[in-house]
């Protein structure tokens, strides 16, 4: 069995096995009694009126989402689509098993008080995080109903997170209202319905960075095949530095000092113009986004749109990293350069390793302080200096899943609070030019 089909097969079972734990944290976060999920509130409102149980509505739901797809998508996406529409239905299935297979599981939980069922459904939506984690990760398959809210964005024109919103409010007034028909009044909607939309989001956003170890299992020997194949065949790739760095720390200077040294391209906000090129937004739009995540926090702490990775979705913000990142490959291979931030480390992860150089540079809060206001003339605070790191470990997190500011993701970790920029560049240049002959 060569490499390549070891890696699917191992992707496939990564992928049954998140779908258990999102079973698992479906059935805990029903069993609180606080409600469940938006997504599963219709099959758990029709579970407790009918002889159906809640894993049967599940696969019921699902494949009228799939029919949904059908009927929205244009024949040209269907093609084009065929195998994720074709994965949907023994998915669907499984995950029906599943649910009532867990809610078997943990039938002997009874919480006796509301603390516990709080308690519950918080470690419920904990699972449930590392479920999505696991299935955005192994990136075989989505959810009939993530799906179905892509199908609709894309035939809407309406951004994923909107959409997503719609989708989930639709899902819980129509649950409501099926409650209200056979029960005559609401149950299975509760706060923890809420609780839920509202933990789930962030709890797989600290959960996904930290899954990264299992890529080396899933993925690993078949990128280090496909980084060999590279390299053998085309030795003609241009050198290329990529600089991330922390506000104030000086990877701005240490960028161009090294292009200079190095007689390179410097690349850094010509990006702009290029990115607003390519993805059609307005200028002054993809200057105040470039290093923010996808959403609003209020937006997406609701939409929950985590359950895809960034291609599959059609927010403004995951079409500038789509087009940035097509800007990043364009210019690295016209030319030697350094290009600065812009997650452009990640771009080029399968960028031959004799030829590039991935820089990380950082240092303390007071140093990046004292550099702001004394060198850049900037009235920042150390609060704004911590802010706008965090912004940028979001933003770096949301689209890269990895952790920022891993060594492993880089060949070299400058501190220039420990060191002065000269020096650093001085030993990046010289790692270069080793790397390079």
């Amino acid at each position: 069995m060569n490499d390549a089909k070891s890696s699917i097969i191992k992707r496939y079972l990564y992928f049954i096995i998140a779908l258990f734990f999102n079973s698992l944290g479906v059935a805990l976060i029903t069993i609180a009694l606080l409600g469940t999920s938006p997504i599963s509130s219709i099959p758990y409102v029709l579970s407790l009126s009918t002889q159906w149980s809640m894993g049967e509505w599940t696969i019921a739901f699902n494949v009228i989402f799939i029919m949904l797809d059908l009927i929205l998508m244009k024949r040209e996406d269907i093609r084009q689509h065929v195998f994720d529409l074709c994965v949907q239905l023994p998915v669907t299935v499984l995950f029906g098993l599943f649910i009532d297979l867990s809610m078997a599981m943990l039938s002997v939980v009874d919480p006796t008080s509301y603390a516990m069922s709080v308690a519950t459904l918080v470690v419920g939506c904990i699972i449930l995080a590392l479920g999505v984690s696991m299935e955005v990760q192994a990136d075989v398959a989505m959810l009939p109903g993530e799906f179905l809210v892509r199908v609709i964005s894309k035939v809407s024109g309406c951004e994923f997170g909107n959409v997503k919103l719609f989708f989930d409010v639709t899902m819980v007034v129509i649950a409501c209202i099926l409650s209200y028909v056979f029960a005559g009044e609401i149950n299975g909607v509760r706060e923890g319905t809420v609780i839920c939309a509202l933990l789930v989001g962030p709890i797989t956003r600290v959960i996904r960075p930290r899954l990264s170890f299992v890529d080396g299992w899933l993925y690993g020997n078949k990128r280090q095949e496909d980084d060999e194949r590279v390299a053998e065949d085309d030795n003609n790739y241009p050198f290329v530095i990529t600089i991330t760095r922390e506000f104030g720390s000086g990877g701005r200077i240490l960028a161009q000092n090294i292009a200079k040294e190095m007689n390179i391209r410097y690349y850094d906000k010509e990006l702009i113009a290029m990115a607003t090129e390519e993805s059609k937004l307005n200028e002054q739009y993809v200057i105040e986004n470039e290093q923010k995540a996808s959403t609003s926090d209020l937006l997406s702490l609701i939409t929950q749109g985590y359950e895809s990775r960034v291609e599959k979705s059609l927010s403004s913000s995951d079409r500038l990293f789509v087009a940035q990142s097509k800007v990043i490959r364009n210019v690295a291979k016209k030319e030697p350069c350094v290009i600065l931030g812009r997650l452009a480390d990640y771009v080029l992860n399968d960028w031959p390793k004799h030829r590039i150089v991935r820089v990380f540079c950082y240092c303390d809060t007071k140093t990046s302080y004292e550099r702001c206001n004394n060198v850049y003339q900037d009235p920042w605070t150390e609060a704004d200096i911590i802010k706008k790191n965090e912004e940028r470990i979001a933003h770096y997190e949301h689209y890269t899943g990895r952790k920022w500011g891993d060594p492993h993701n880089y060949d070299i970790m400058v501190n220039t609070g420990v060191m002065t920029i000269e020096l650093a560049t001085r030993l990046i240049s010289a790692l270069a030019v080793e790397k390079y002959n």
